[in-house]
Order: structure tokens, then C-alpha cells, then sequence
């Protein structure tokens, strides 16, 4: 009975053996899979970003649109403002106030002459709309800050994109800057937000040079990366524009 026993004991844990090597088998080939599907760059963006963290910044630009759509960033009491970081980790371009023009071009109509071009007491004959706003930075910091502006929307009310419109490009050139050039595309439901401003003016005083002077934006449903300070050129898009962050890795909504 005892070599019975022992004979039965021994085919099972044959077969206990070689159902765990097996499993451990399947648990190897799954991790291997795993890893290369890791490990996979992204093939159409060009950022390097791995394919993996890109669908997650895609997933996540999806449902961000779901729940910010129609919702409006908090407000405070002006009393809370206070003057926000200067993240520009360069040097500040100082443009010349009284030459800076704000050049307005859509892709649909490369005609050089339906290129727009405003000064900013073009953009303040525009109804003026203060908004004290918390300014969110990706870097983990916060300010509550008080812009004055237009709103964009009014802005393309005046001067509306073409039908098809979907994206607006806004970019930074400085004469004399081209290595601090900055860009940013949003879709044009957040450019078209009612808090999203064209901003001149922040806390009571007129922008400086630090903060984006003549004219930034100040979209607060967006990280401050949206946030593109000496706006020089916006042109209205059927497709997704360059964004520096973005092509950093970063997801081109931002939304909060």
C-alpha cells in the first residue's frame, strides 16, 4: 500500500511540475509580451514618447473633454491675487510695445493679403472682461492671479475662422528670439471657452515683460503650459497645429 502511495504521490507531483512549468511558461511569455509592447515608441507623433503613454494621454484628452466640456474654471475674489512664478527659463524677450502687431491668418486661406494684423488698441476696442482665475502650473505650483482681456470668443466673433475650423494655433516670435520661439494649439471648443481671455493686463497693472507683455493667454481649464505669453501670430486650423509641450511628451489637451 505504502508503494502505491508513494507511486501515485510521485505522478502527481510530476504533474503538478509540469503544470507549473507550464503556467511559469505562459507567465514569462506574457511578460515578454508585455515589455515589447512596453517598450514600443510612438510612430506618428515623433516625440519618442512610448506607445503605451501615449493611448493613456489619449484616454485621457477623451475625458477630460467629457467632464470640462460646458464647465467653467472656479473664480475668487480679487483680494486672493497674487503675482504667479515667471517660469521662462531663458531670457525674457522685451518686445517694442508701440511697433508689436498681433498677426491673425487661417490655414484654409494662405492668401497673404487675408492676413489680418491688429495693435493692442485693436483688440481693446473689444468688450473688456476681468476674470481672477487660478493659474496651474504641471510643475505642481498654483497662483491665483486677476487677467484682463477680451475673451477669445468675442475676438472670433469679429474675425471669425472659416466653416471646418477645428484647432487655433497660437505662437510667440519675437524679432531677435528665434531660440525662445513658443507655440501652442488648442482645439477650438477651449479657445472658444467664455472664460478663455487674450489677456493685457494682470492684476490690476498692464502685462510686463515677464508675464507675457503686450498679450498672453490666460486659459484657466488648461495647465499653464496653454497658457502662451507675447502672443505674436494666432491662425485659425482644420488640423492639429504644432505644440511645444506636446512634442515634449506632454498631451496636447492639458485640460484640468
Amino acid at each position: 500500500m505504502d508503494d502505491e502511495v508513494k507511486e501515485l504521490t510521485g505522478l502527481e507531483m510530476r504533474r503538478l511540475s509540469r503544470r507549473s512549468f507550464l503556467w511559469a511558461g505562459a507567465g514569462v511569455a506574457g511578460s515578454l509580451s508585455l515589455l515589447s509592447l512596453f517598450n514600443q515608441k510612438a510612430s506618428d507623433d515623433g516625440t519618442g514618447i512610448k506607445k503605451v503613454f501615449r493611448k493613456a494621454h489619449e484616454t485621457n484628452e477623451e475625458l477630460a473633454k467629457l467632464f470640462v466640456s460646458g464647465r467653467n474654471a472656479p473664480t475668487f475674489p480679487a483680494a486672493r491675487a497674487v503675482e504667479p512664478r515667471n517660469n521662462y527659463h531663458s531670457i525674457t524677450p522685451e518686445p517694442d510695445l508701440a511697433t508689436w502687431q498681433l498677426t491673425l491668418g487661417d490655414a484654409q486661406n494662405p492668401d497673404p493679403e487675408a492676413i489680418q494684423k491688429f495693435t493692442l488698441a485693436d483688440l481693446k476696442a473689444l468688450p473688456e472682461v476681468t476674470l481672477t482665475t487660478e493659474l496651474k502650473c504641471v510643475e505642481g505650483w498654483s497662483a491665483i492671479v486677476t487677467w484682463t482681456g477680451c475673451r477669445f470668443v468675442d475676438f472670433a466673433r469679429k474675425y471669425p475662422p472659416l466653416p471646418g475650423t477645428k484647432y487655433v494655433s497660437l505662437r510667440s516670435e519675437p524679432e531677435g528670439f528665434e531660440d525662445a520661439w513658443y507655440y501652442v494649439g488648442l482645439d477650438v471648443e477651449s479657445a472658444l471657452h467664455p472664460q478663455t481671455l487674450l489677456a493685457w493686463g494682470m492684476n490690476g497693472e498692464p502685462l510686463n515683460a515677464e508675464h507675457g507683455a503686450p498679450l498672453r493667454l490666460a486659459i484657466p481649464t488648461k495647465y499653464g503650459i496653454k497658457n502662451i505669453k507675447l502672443i505674436t501670430n494666432i491662425t485659425y486650423a482644420t488640423e492639429r497645429p504644432k505644440d511645444y509641450w506636446a512634442e515634449q511628451g506632454y498631451d496636447f489637451y492639458a485640460g484640468l
